[in-house]
């Protein structure tokens, strides 16, 4: 398995942080893997692949790059890197980092990520439309600026709600149930095994002490994740946000029960198939704290809502007369 040694001070300086290029990046994974993880990203996979299919198409370069860089068990290290600031940083200020790589240390990188491909962690050669090339880190950011500007940009407000709702869920999590709780649940593979040890996949990679470093956690909405670092100070674990709230983050409120609640009333009680606190609304819905909380009294009274306490917050969700109200909408 591969784990990281860390100690406790790295789990109190760590921090949550958003990322407009994970997200993007987790979108190239996503079209070049061309599986989805639920109904929601099914669509939009199949919304955008025939576009990014095209342009890979038309650039055999930057179509063998992708082959040999986004492996499953490694992406080489230039395509991704941990976050320099804990504030949200701007797009084009992390995909200058990508784009200023050093054309040895890309080739390097690309070099590591074609072993694991082949099976082992050594350097394997890499392919000869690729090995004389001094702007593979300017290709990948430019097909990494693609995909943020045809594919995620548009919707970014709302997938930042939808990351920003997760934080508050694993920010709770972490203070009603501790780290272990909240880290076995955060990525496949992933798991606290104790003794200062953090398991970050099932694969049989080499230890690493990372107790001197910075310890960065980055949620998508999409349904990927993978680790990333700028050694020795800064790792990272990009991590998938809960199923439940990528999926309610896309899920379409139909006309008819907009037409019955209101639009704004609707959308709350669509979201609630899952219990919720406040605050997630809030951030999922984009409404102020007390219109979401007027719309919760009204449904709560109509009985479509129940809610109950767990630890300091409290969770709402449907009840059966509010599960067969949305049930019974007709399919659009």
């Amino acid at each position: 398995m591969g784990w990281w040694q860390v100690s406790a001070d790295t789990l109190a300086g760590s921090r949550f942080v958003i990322s407009p290029l994970a997200e993007a990046t987790a979108g190239l994974l996503t079209l070049h893997r061309a599986v989805a993880a639920h109904p929601g990203e099914r669509a939009w996979l199949d919304r955008h692949r025939p576009a990014y299919a095209e342009r890979l198409a038309g650039d055999p370069v930057t179509a063998a790059l992708v082959r040999a860089s986004l492996g499953r068990r490694w992406i080489a290290d230039f395509f991704t890197s941990a976050p320099l600031s804990d504030a949200e940083p701007a797009f084009d200020e992390e995909l200058d980092r990508i784009r200023q790589t050093p054309a040895e240390v890309a080739l390097a990188d690309l070099a590591v990520a074609l072993g694991h491909q082949a099976g082992g962690s050594a350097r394997h050669p890499v392919p000869d439309i690729l090995r004389d090339r001094t702007d593979l880190a300017q290709r990948a950011a430019g097909l990494l600026d693609w995909v943020w500007t045809q594919t995620t940009a548009a919707s970014w407000p709302q997938r930042r709600r939808i990351i920003e709702a997760d934080v508050i869920a694993r920010t709770a999590q972490l203070g009603r149930d501790g780290w272990a709780a909240a880290l076995a649940g955060m990525s496949p593979g992933m798991r606290w095994l104790g003794e200062g040890r953090l398991q970050i996949n099932a694969y049989d990679n080499p230890p690493r002490d990372i107790s001197s470093g910075r310890l960065l956690f980055v949620p998508v909405t999409l349904q990927r994740g993978w680790i990333s670092w700028d050694l020795p100070e800064r790792y990272a674990v990009i991590y998938p946000c809960s199923g439940a709230l990528a999926e309610a983050g896309r899920r379409p409120v139909p006309e008819t029960l907009a037409a019955l609640l209101g639009p704004a009333r609707a959308r709350v009680l669509v979201l609630l198939d899952s219990p919720k606190s406040t605050t997630q609304l809030v951030v999922l819905t984009g409404l102020g704290l007390g219109s979401v909380g007027g719309h919760l009294r009204i449904l709560l009274d109509a009985g479509l809502l129940a809610r109950r306490r767990s630890g300091r917050s409290v969770l709402y969700y449907r009840t059966q007369a509010g599960d067969t109200l949305v049930a019974a909408q007709p399919r659009e």
